[in-house]
């Protein structure tokens, strides 16, 4: 449908007429954000793909005021060994306990791990810190 002259605005009034130069680069825009986008995409996937080792806080058991089992789940490769770092926490997050925990060899890449912390006083949660992969493993 085309406008008849007078539905049409002055010339000039509202910019210059759209050519098919700005529309084509228009559309290159819009192509090369998408290009742009996905391969910000594929780059987070790759690099969250190359992560050996995750972990899971799966609950915790205050065991009195001087200990805390803390239970989780860590995935690595089977063959692989790994260091856990699990600490208590007090009312206050205050750390009352620590302990590095290994987990070693096994048939199934996730495993679920008990483990008491001691504590200097009553803890009131117990988490992982972090698990990393021992060298040479």
């Amino acid at each position: 449908m085309t406008e008849s002259p007078a539905t049409r605005p002055p010339a000039g009034r509202y910019g210059p007429e759209p050519t098919a130069r700005s529309a084509r680069r228009g559309r290159v825009g819009i192509v090369v954000a998408a290009v742009v986008g996905l391969a910000v995409v594929v780059w987070i996937g790759l690099s969250m793909a190359g992560e050996p080792v995750s972990y899971k806080d799966v609950g915790f058991h205050v065991d009195g005021s001087r200990s805390v089992d803390v239970t989780f789940e860590v995935t690595k490769p089977k063959e692989s060994t790994v260091t856990c770092t699990v600490t208590a926490l007090s009312e206050s997050y205050a750390e009352v306990g620590v302990r590095t925990v290994e987990v070693g060899p096994a048939e199934a890449a996730t495993r679920r791990v008990t483990v008491p912390v001691q504590t200097t006083e009553l803890a009131v949660t117990g988490i992982v810190d972090s698990c990393e992969l021992v060298e040479g493993s």
